[in-house]
């Protein structure tokens, strides 16, 4: 396959995943459909850190958008524009990276809830893990089905980011590729 139209497949790969991770990371925002957990500041640090707004978001979707383009320029681009992917895609990789480790440690720490009287966590330094044994999740009293929402939500982004990655390294070595070996214009016939 033409280093151009590599790009252009990886591009049109990462649009989707990045609407996907800025959705969910919103959607976080809101348990139970409601404003009134993010007022109360009833919303658990990672959720507030956004990384899937900023992470598999924002600093996915510019390098997307590059190398778009570069896949866009005749058959592969030019070799300039190859080594600016190779950087571009790197910068997507440490979004995805932020947005998988941020996903990681949602679902690590668990929800924040309302425990018979009070908010907590009640699931952050338990020994047993709370996502493989769903007979603890009658802890989280209010927002109710908080333990689905948040398992199911920070699994997708931890999914779409691990994606993400994926297709901006192999970016990086295809605008490697594309760089020290050319790109693969084909000449007109005729031409010498």
């Amino acid at each position: 396959m033409c280093t151009g139209k590599c790009s252009l497949c990886i591009a049109v790969t990462l649009y989707p995943l990045v609407l996907i991770s800025i959705i969910c990371n919103i959607v976080l925002f809101f348990p139970d459909g409601s404003v009134q957990y993010a007022q109360d500041g009833h919303i658990t640090d990672e959720v507030k850190y956004m990384g899937g707004v900023f992470g598999g978001g924002i600093l996915v979707l510019i390098p997307a958008l590059h190398i778009h383009l570069t896949g866009k320029q005749g058959c592969c681009g030019n070799r300039c524009g190859m080594f600016l992917s190779i950087a571009f895609a790197a910068v997507g990789v440490l979004g995805a990276l932020y947005s998988f480790v941020v996903a990681v440690l949602g679902l690590h720490n668990g929800p924040l809830c309302k425990v018979l009287l009070d908010w907590g966590r009640p699931f952050k330094d338990s020994d047993n893990s709370y996502l493989g044994d769903s007979s603890m999740w009658w802890r989280c009293t209010e927002p109710e089905n908080i333990v689905q929402f948040n398992i199911g939500l920070f699994s997708t982004l931890l999914v779409t980011s691990g994606l993400q990655v994926i297709l901006c390294a192999i970016q990086m070595i295809n605008g490697l590729c594309g760089c020290l070996c050319g790109t693969c214009i084909k000449k007109e016939e005729g031409m010498i």
